[in-house]
């Protein structure tokens, strides 16, 4: 992330300090992870995204290589401690080793320990004295999940939403890497104000109102805050200005303000019992649930300035629905939703620049989001070189 340089600082005169609530002093951990928080999982590709040849990824600020060896995914660090030559651009001479491209360091898949060196002969003394950094993966849902921590991993169930652990359903997602860190990418994902203006030019919403302006709260729900509206207006007189309404002669009213309020709810998404439709958790998962289908967004952190992107969209069916939902998810809804509905999103967040910030009261979401990271205490990942040079 770019950091602005502060004329106090070159004059030698006392820095200025920003009024009360116009910087993150009041959220330290928060303000801290730019890089994003240790101990948890996070998705990174798609299993068929990584074959034979090493694919390199930047997770947290760390560079993986992922490594096919026939059904299992591998990760190492991507980094030969010899010369530092990146071993994603390894070849895979041996069955479950990768070798470095530069000089032959040849590495074990599963622990990462240096098991041969090519070019120095089958007694190398150097062999079994060398490894490099593995991280543990899981590939669930289509997707390769990747545990940055210390220490055992916990299960991966313990960071998936309690509804896609032991439920039946169809899943359509898309994942890329967009400009801007991820701490703004889940600020807009929680945020209450922004969709009822920038997204009602969104293709998705075309036939949609969106309210004008609503009053919310926050409430805690297990590991989740939940946004729940209390008050909704489609339009408002504005003073001096006249009237502000979303409302079209062509557009329908859109769903109660949760989703289990609906006439017809999915079952598994009516027990779920949530009272409002948007919901977000630690490391960084949104949650938009619908009456039928749930929406749900993982901001993964690539480096300061980059955050990978995570949609899934779930619905809990089997049979004839599943695969007609499947099917709509191919021709529309990756387009227009996971599409260019969620672009207009990235483009906030790409443009973003905060802090210095001035909040309003619907950013009441944003603030408890910090408050709930505050309160966890999760371990913040440093934003020092990271490089294993062991």
């Amino acid at each position: 992330m770019t950091t602005r340089s502060n004329p106090a600082e070159s004059t030698g005169a006392r820095p200025e300090r920003q009024p009360p609530g116009q910087d993150w002093s009041s959220w330290p951990i928060y303000d801290s992870a730019s890089l994003g928080f240790r101990d948890h999982w996070y998705p990174v590709l798609w299993e068929e995204q990584v074959g034979r040849k090493p694919v390199p990824v930047t997770l947290l600020g760390e560079r993986i290589a992922l490594v096919r060896q026939d059904d299992r995914i591998h990760a190492l660090h991507d980094r030969c401690p010899h010369r530092g030559v990146p071993l994603s651009l390894g070849r895979r001479q041996f069955p479950g080793t990768i070798s470095c491209p530069y000089h032959g360091w040849t590495y074990d898949l599963t622990d990462g320990k240096l098991c041969g060196v090519l070019t120095d002969g089958p007694d190398s003394p150097i062999r079994g004295r060398v490894s490099v950094r593995t991280y543990p993966v899981e590939q669930r849902f289509g997707l390769i999940w990747v545990y940055v921590g210390d220490g055992e991993p916990h299960p991966l169930d313990d960071d998936l939403p309690e509804e896609l652990r032991d439920n039946t359903f169809v899943l359509g997602g898309r994942t890329e890497i967009r400009k801007g860190n991820w701490r703004f990418a889940a600020e807009n994902g929680f945020d209450e104000g922004h969709a009822k203006y920038l997204h009602n030019t969104a293709l998705w919403r075309l036939f949609k109102v969106m309210p004008a302006w609503n009053k919310t709260k926050v409430v805690n729900r297990d590991k989740w805050i939940v946004r729940v509206q209390e008050e909704v207006h489609w339009e408002a007189e504005m003073p001096g200005l006249g009237l502000w309404t979303n409302k079209r002669w062509w557009k329908r009213m859109p769903l109660p303000d949760a989703p289990g309020k609906a006439k017809n709810v999915n079952p598994v998404i009516a027990s779920l019992d949530l009272p409002g439709f948007v919901s977000i958790r630690l490391p960084g998962i949104l949650r938009v649930a619908y009456p039928n289908f749930i929406h749900y967004e993982w901001y993964v952190p690539v480096d300061e300035d980059h955050v990978r992107y995570v949609q899934l969209m779930a619905r809990f069916e089997t049979g004839l629905k599943a695969q007609a939902f499947k099917l709509k998810y191919l021709a529309a809804v990756r387009w227009l939703f996971h599409g260019q509905f969620t672009a207009q999103d990235a483009w906030m967040v790409d443009v973003m620049d905060a802090p210095p910030e001035k909040l309003y009261r619907p950013d009441l979401s944003i603030t408890a989001w910090r408050r709930l990271v505050e309160r966890s205490s999760p371990k913040v990942q440093p934003t020092e070189a990271l490089d294993n040079k062991r």
